[in-house]
């Protein structure tokens, strides 16, 4: 059903009433309450998952920075190929 509001808005509507909008503060105090329930669900790795997760990415880490090097190595080869090495 389509109904229009006293700003000239045409707005669908449904039979569920519209909830009252919450002041500043309300808001802030959702927010908070929010994050606090948030902050519940969060589940700390253990010591072993923890050393696994950084070794991982230390290892992805050292892998890109071969793949950089070596794309680097071949990028100033190509270059001094084609435009040559001044004597």
């Amino acid at each position: 059903m389509v109904q229009e509001e006293a700003n000239g808005d045409v707005v669908a509507t449904s039979g569920v009433p519209r909830e009252k909008k919450l002041n500043f503060f309300q808001r802030i105090a959702l927010f908070i309450r929010q994050v606090f329930a948030e902050l519940r669900k969060v589940v700390t790795p253990t010591r072993q998952e923890l050393v696994k997760f950084t070794a991982v990415v230390l290892g992805f880490v050292v892998v890109m920075m071969a793949i950089v090097y070596g794309l680097d190595l071949l990028f100033t080869w190509v270059v001094q190929v084609v435009f040559g090495v001044p004597s």
